[in-house]
């Protein structure tokens, strides 16, 4: 009995974890170097239906133009573990976190 409620603590740790998730845009030839400019959160309400932030192609975009005008650059939205962790909190009121970062 006891290795089954060890197993069952175990497997719902790691289901938060299978969301994970990475994905990365290119603009221009893409980041030369991956030297980070900026990294910014962006939030969803109604579990990531409605955004309370603009999309990363806008925001990062913008955050590009604004870091040093970059026409080569390469935009990386992802949950981090942190973004989960905050997301199993404040999923309970279908608010949803996620980073984006702009790399040149």
């Amino acid at each position: 009995m006891k290795k089954i409620l060890v197993a069952s603590l175990v497997l719902m740790l790691a289901m938060p974890l299978v969301g994970c998730e990475t994905f990365r845009h290119n603009v221009g030839a893409g980041a030369k170097n991956h030297q980070m400019v900026v990294e910014k959160p962006q939030w969803f309400i109604l579990w990531g239906l409605v955004p309370l932030t603009p999309s990363p192609a806008e925001d990062g975009g913008k955050l590009a133009r604004e870091n040093g005008g970059l026409t080569d650059y390469t935009i990386q939205t992802q949950y981090t573990i942190v973004d989960v962790i905050i997301s199993f909190f404040t999923g309970f009121v279908t608010i949803h976190k996620q980073t984006v970062t702009v790399e040149k």
